[in-house]
């Protein structure tokens, strides 16, 4: 099972999880991450995320195939929020199902790595004193180097 979705409406972490693993006595392992708005010490006001419909939802979808043919995946979901999100809210889910768990540990740190660097997606920090656009940091692209096939 693959679900992959960009939308502006929250979600709902463990209902996400409830589903992928519904009927299923095979799911050994579930690892889930959800990515959250930090509000930068008091700083930031609110991240507004920018995409573009249909190419971002491609480059997921992409990227959680190349992740089910490198380990054994029972199921993947894949959700990135886009519009304005305040501190506290979530922005990113990403759960990996695996008959065990260092498949689906793997994979989840996977989709997370590329999701930060490679996914379609560009992010506006509201602040008091300005609006700026968050630059790629060179630790992402660091982290998401390691899971590149030699």
């Amino acid at each position: 099972m693959r679900t992959v979705r960009v939308q502006a409406d929250d979600f709902d972490a463990a209902a996400e999880a409830r589903a992928l693993t519904a009927g299923r006595a095979d799911v050994g392992a579930l690892v889930s991450f959800v990515g959250l708005c930090r509000d930068e010490g008091g700083r930031l006001a609110a991240l507004e995320i920018e995409h573009y419909p249909g190419m971002a939802e491609a480059e997921i979808a992409r990227v959680v195939d190349e992740a089910r043919e490198r380990w054994p995946l029972i199921g993947v979901t894949a959700i990135h929020r886009f519009g304005t999100i305040a501190p506290g809210e979530p922005i990113v889910l990403v759960i990996a199902a695996a008959a065990h768990r260092g498949e689906a540990f793997a994979a989840a740190e996977m989709l997370m790595d590329y999701l930060k660097t490679r996914a379609p997606f560009w992010k506006l920090e509201e602040r008091a004193e300005a609006k700026t656009w968050v630059e790629a940091r060179a630790s992402d692209d660091k982290a998401a180097e390691r899971w590149r096939l030699k």
